[in-house]
């Protein structure tokens, strides 16, 4: 079965007789269990819930492995961290993938004693830090950059080490690509942003095919209380019915826009895996199916950078990325990474392509 007929159908339960095609969303903190609580599917809601198993059924079709949900994108990586790591273990990282993930690195893990080395996503630099480490962490493509890894080539290196080796897949999606399949014993998400694509909830999961190591991602879930909301399980497994008609768009949307801001001389630092004149554009076609919906560039200063997006009039100002509705920001407002005040991260939406043209090429001709 093709991957899009798979998003569609992915997680709906076989049809009964008069019975609703969807399924709805279970409310539910206590459930009804007498005797031998091991006889109930379910026991207690920090436990499990119906409308998960739903949603992670459908990841697990789509990621190839045993996907587990969580409260957040954060949540998963810090479950990720949590089950792999201990005092003295070594965990290499990209210099420049989500800031949130290397503060938690850095400090609640460093902090208990894991060390910390970092090096770019680009050229697979992390090759040079492996010896001796427990984890690779990997994000390809990287946020805010979009700097690309060989997955796979990354992966075989380091399980010639017994490295585990886990992927934050959330800027491709697994639509865009499979980390699982290309190597990685984690394929890590934050389902807020491109997998459901409408900015309406926070969710994050993470899958693998290692039943042991699902097993601990789980009962870190259940422990920590980490635990998604049924309804945000619900929205997320409904957005999926979309994933493929609404990635396609914005990825030939993001590389329209990224055709033509080539043309624009106020613009430098242009980043888009799908240009073929991008450095990522190589690896990124021999793993990547779809090759994102943001787009990276820099303006002249803060001041123009600031310029263009007031004036943008279908653009939103907002931090996340992946809706169907065009957004973006001036990424070095947060600091934290390694961009020039300039740097504007935009995610391209599924609006019809010549709109968004004519209107950043009007925002741009305010320079």
């Amino acid at each position: 079965m093709r991957m899009g007929t798979k998003v569609v159908r992915a997680g709906i339960p076989p049809t009964r007789q008069g019975e609703p095609f969807a399924t709805g969303v279970t409310f539910a903190g206590t459930y009804h269990v007498a005797g031998d609580p091991t006889t109930s599917p379910y026991t207690y809601g920090r436990y499990h819930n119906p409308t998960w198993t739903q949603y992670e059924t459908a990841l697990n079709q789509l990621e190839g492995g045993q996907a587990v949900a969580f409260a957040s994108g954060m949540a998963a990586v810090a479950a990720v961290f949590g089950v792999s790591l201990r005092p003295g273990d070594v965990l290499v990282m990209p210099s420049d993938c989500y800031y949130t993930s290397r503060l938690l690195a850095d400090g609640f893990f460093a902090e208990m004693g894991v060390e910390v080395r970092k090096a770019s996503t680009a050229g697979n630099a992390q090759l040079q830090c492996l010896e001796g480490a427990k984890l690779l962490w990997l994000e390809t493509p990287s946020n805010p950059g979009l700097e690309v890894c060989d997955i796979a080539m990354l992966a075989a290196v380091a399980h010639e080490q017994n490295i585990l080796v886990a992927v934050d897949n959330t800027t491709a999606t697994v639509l865009g690509q499979e980390p699982l399949a290309l190597g990685a014993d984690f394929s890590m998400a934050s389902d807020t942003k491109a997998l459901t694509g409408h900015s309406d909830l926070i969710l994050g999961h993470v899958a693998t095919r290692d039943p042991n190591l699902a097993d601990r991602l789980r009962s870190w879930r259940t422990q920590i209380g980490a635990v998604p909301g049924p309804m945000e399980a619900w929205l997320a497994h409904r957005s999926l019915a979309t994933l493929e008609l609404r990635l396609e768009r914005q990825c030939r949307n993001a590389l329209e826009i990224a055709r033509f801001l080539t043309t624009r001389r106020e613009v430098t630092g242009l980043r888009y895996p799908g240009l073929p004149s991008d450095p990522a554009h190589p690896i990124a076609t021999r793993q990547m199916r779809y090759f994102g919906p943001v787009v990276s560039f820099v303006l002249a200063d803060e001041v123009r950078a600031d310029r263009f997006l007031n004036s943008c009039q279908l653009v939103t100002q907002a931090t996340s990325f992946g809706s169907v509705h065009t957004t973006a920001e001036r990424r070095a407002r947060w600091g934290g990474d390694d961009i020039p005040p300039g740097f504007i991260r935009f995610s391209v939406g599924c609006e019809d392509v010549n709109d968004l043209l004519h209107d950043v090429e009007q925002a741009l001709d305010t320079l």
